[in-house]
């Protein structure tokens, strides 16, 4: 059987994990709500399907599913509409990948978390995730895994598209500290789950260095020969709700789990080498 993997919500982090496959192969079908979007993801060999969908035919033939789909206050909507065809596709099934948050522990005022740490979030958002996880957690017999993903970022999405934009800012907060996850690096974990799956895992998927927010902007400006944007105060800050929200969360995330049991060697282990080498990457 040819590999196949279902990816529901194909953003910008499964279409990172399309990039990867396909070239070795595997039939990735991925969904959106945009018919725009459909000539790019034919471009990088993905199959596109208008969400929602027939899951009943998506699934067919399916060995692996991926879903980075946001659960709302009802719960998780894949599940909700499609728990029946999933479950009757178990016996395909071979991985299922679930995309969550590092948001679902919660602040934790600078402090060290790992996969064994309580699930406290402080936002609405985080606690919808806890509750998503374990859905998909209790579904019997699908062998499903957890990925709790750091801040996101990668080609076009960053502190150097802020920075040139005008947008970037250096908000100051006491103890503020994120860990962040290049693309690549989420890519490479989920093959290697693939490669060995443990139903009912949970990995942290972040680099080795959190870091203060401002220190991050400050070197990408150093790397564009930019003066950095001035410091604002938190509590000064212009913000929408969900970027100030994500400040309601300080922790620094442990990623042992990914390198000792999937044997992960992160491309990305810093935001400087990562920064680095997309800046070299665009002048190339």
């Amino acid at each position: 059987m040819t590999k196949t993997l279902l990816s529901l919500g194909h953003g910008f982090s499964a279409r990172e994990m399309g990039r990867q496959l396909c070239p070795q192969g595997w039939r990735v079908i991925g969904t959106t709500r945009k018919p725009e979007k459909f000539d790019a993801f034919r471009a990088e060999g993905v199959e596109p399907l208008l969400w929602p969908c027939d899951m009943v035919r998506a699934l067919s033939g399916v060995t692996h599913l991926l879903t980075s789909i946001s659960p709302d206050e009802a719960g998780d909507p894949v599940l909700r509409d499609n728990r029946d065809a999933i479950l009757a596709a178990c016996p395909n099934l071979q991985w299922v990948g679930y995309l969550s948050t590092t948001g679902v522990y919660g602040d934790h005022d600078g402090g060290w978390v790992d996969e064994t740490s309580p699930t406290e979030p402080a936002t609405i958002r985080g606690q919808r995730r806890v509750l998503a996880e374990q859905e998909w957690l209790d579904m019997p017999g699908l062998p499903v895994h957890i990925f709790r993903l750091a801040g996101i970022y990668g080609p076009g999405r960053g502190p150097f598209a802020k920075l040139r934009q005008g947008t970037a800012q250096r908000i100051i907060k006491k103890n503020q500290v994120f860990s962040r996850i290049h693309i690549e690096d989420i890519a490479q974990v989920l093959a290697a789950s693939m490669a060995a799956p443990n139903p009912g895992r949970v990995y942290n998927v972040c680099d080795d260095d959190p870091a203060p927010p401002q220190d991050v902007i400050e070197y990408a400006a150093a790397l564009l020969g930019m003066p950095p944007p001035p410091e604002i105060a938190f509590d000064e800050a212009t913000m929408s709700p969900m970027a100030r929200s994500f400040y309601s969360d300080s922790k620094c995330v442990h990623n042992d789990r990914i390198k000792d049991e999937l044997g992960v060697k992160l491309k990305h282990p810093t935001y400087k080498a990562a920064l680095t080498a997309m800046l070299a990457a665009e002048q190339a």
